[in-house]
């Protein structure tokens, strides 16, 4: 099962997404979409799963959830917007972890494209795609792609799609 892995795409979806997703059997948002015609879009693509980030407005908060946990293809997913990292996680996200740790764990918000292993929480997945949006400090509009095959989530991809267009 391929996944398309995207956050912070701040209102602007580069047709480069769509084509980049089109293998894709589902797209995980992980918040700041930042209009609802991109969740509109994407939602339209594929199976589709997102959380609301801190820019979103109400209709994008009545649609999506602040944290989502479900099982995928026998993998354990968490995602969230604010999340932080591992030795660095919000207090609320900590909580959930210490709680009850999934295999993976995506989260959006910082705008930077960073994998890691939790080992402190059992191997943890941790998956920032980085930002698809022209708004913010990154440099190179970023998304990721992985797959899930028996029960491992794996081959994490990395694609760029340019340059960022500027703040808006």
């Amino acid at each position: 099962m391929q996944i398309g892995l995207i956050s912070d795409t701040h209102g602007f979806l580069d047709p480069l997404v769509l084509k980049a997703f089109a293998d894709c059997d589902e797209v995980w948002h992980a918040g700041d979409f930042g209009a609802i015609e991109v969740a509109d879009e994407l939602e339209g693509l594929k199976a589709f799963r997102g959380v609301y980030g801190n820019i979103d407005d109400s209709p994008i908060r009545h649609r999506y959830p602040r944290d989502l946990r479900f099982e995928i293809g026998g993998v354990d997913v968490l995602m969230t917007h604010i999340c932080g990292y591992p030795g660095r996680y919000n207090p609320r996200v900590r909580e959930i972890l210490d709680q009850a740790p999934p295999d993976v764990l995506v989260y959006g918000h910082s705008h930077i494209l960073r994998v890691d292993t939790d080992e402190k929480r059992g191997g943890i997945i941790v998956v920032n795609p980085g930002a698809a949006g022209n708004y913010g400090d990154h440099l190179v509009r970023t998304l990721m792609k992985a797959e899930i095959t028996n029960g491992e989530f794996s081959n994490l991809r990395v694609i760029e799609l340019g340059p960022r267009g500027g703040k808006r």
